[in-house]
């Protein structure tokens, strides 16, 4: 079985330790974990399902080691791969900004990615606006185009936000391991 690939920037450790929080809800022997500061463009040639993980930063800015990959990003050539997108940010402090950069990101990888899965109802926020929300067809209410977590603001949500868009990854993904719902 073809492995998940998990690819994450983090400045302060949250979007790491979200990072591995779903590798072991999905199964660590079927995810690998990458830092982006630390691979090519060749390393997204390995997998065929990838879950991408970004913060934003300040007034809707990009992470930094994201920042300098994004020349890279924008030429990686996502057909044939589904791909589910994590977010992170203050919802309270930067209210117009909200999961900007994870809207950013999104633009850029649905250009030519085969699948995009993930996306996450926006009940429960409390923002002004996002660049990460969008209307799906068919869907009722507004979506993120991936997973909001919140650790500065409601930190005490993300293990059951996680565990429930971790098992809709693990069916979207159509995956074969088991799913174990932790309380972390």
């Amino acid at each position: 079985m073809k492995k998940i690939a998990i690819f994450f920037g983090s400045d302060d450790g949250n979007t790491e330790s979200t990072a591995y929080r779903i590798a072991r809800r999905l199964g660590e022997e079927v995810v690998d974990v990458h830092d982006i500061g630390e691979v090519t463009q060749l390393n997204f040639l390995d997998y065929d399902k990838l879950i991408l993980g970004i913060p934003t930063w300040d007034f809707g800015q990009i992470q930094s080691d994201w920042e300098e990959f994004w020349d890279d990003i924008e030429a990686v050539d996502f057909s044939g791969k589904t791909v589910a997108f994590v977010g992170l940010g203050d919802q309270f402090g930067y209210a117009d900004f909200f999961l900007d950069a994870m809207g950013l990101l999104y633009e850029v990888v649905s250009k030519t990615a085969a699948h995009i899965v993930g996306y996450w109802p926006t009940d429960g926020y409390d923002y002004s606006a996002s660049k990460a929300e969008i209307k799906l067809k068919n869907h009722a209410g507004r979506h993120f185009v991936g997973l909001a977590l919140d650790e500065d603001q409601q930190s005490e949500l993300s293990s059951d936000r996680l565990n429930r868009w971790c098992l809709q990854i693990h069916a979207e993904f159509n995956l074969h391991s088991n799913f174990a719902e932790i309380n972390d």
